[in-house]
């Protein structure tokens, strides 16, 4: 952070897509992605990072364990429909493709990306731009934005989610 601070760069996942959605031409057509993308190519080097660090997690630095989890909490994956709840870090019933090119499956991927890009943009960032760059930087609208990021995802998971599953 104090290098990113002190290059006056700033670091979020969203950012990036506005970047790709640039490179890709979309700066034709509306003047939000009409930015000189050549000078953002250093946050691309993050994204790669973050694949190739995500990939080598997964496949080369993880042995497969149980997870540790309370019985309530298993009891409700499993009143939800989640089978083996604890032996994989990613549930098959979500993150397999037999879940996803499913009706509800493609739903969930559509809308679900939809309003992330959304509240993105709404927010003037991603949840780890906030999080990181701006409250790092003592930024009084990341605070705010990550208090939302949060009521959100509580109402999500208490209010919506059960009904979605």
């Amino acid at each position: 952070m104090f290098t990113l601070i002190y290059f006056n760069k700033t670091f979020g996942m969203s950012s990036n897509l506005r970047t790709f959605c640039t490179i890709a031409g979309a700066g034709k057509r509306a003047s939000f992605f009409d930015i000189d993308w050549k000078e953002k190519k250093w946050s691309l080097v993050v994204v790669l990072g973050a694949i190739i660090g995500g990939f080598i997690g997964q496949f080369l630095l993880s042995e497969p364990i149980d997870i540790n989890l309370n019985t309530q909490t298993i009891g409700h994956l499993q009143e939800l429909g989640f089978n083996n709840v604890g032996k994989t870090l990613l549930p098959p019933e979500l993150y397999s493709w037999d879940a996803i090119f499913t009706i509800k499956g493609l739903s969930i991927l559509i809308i679900g990306g939809f309003l992330v890009g959304f509240g993105a943009r709404y927010a003037g960032g991603c949840t780890s731009g906030h999080a990181i760059t701006g409250l790092s930087s003592l930024q009084l609208p990341s605070l705010i934005a990550v208090i939302g990021f949060f009521i959100g995802g509580l109402v999500m998971i208490h209010l919506i989610y059960p009904l979605i599953f």
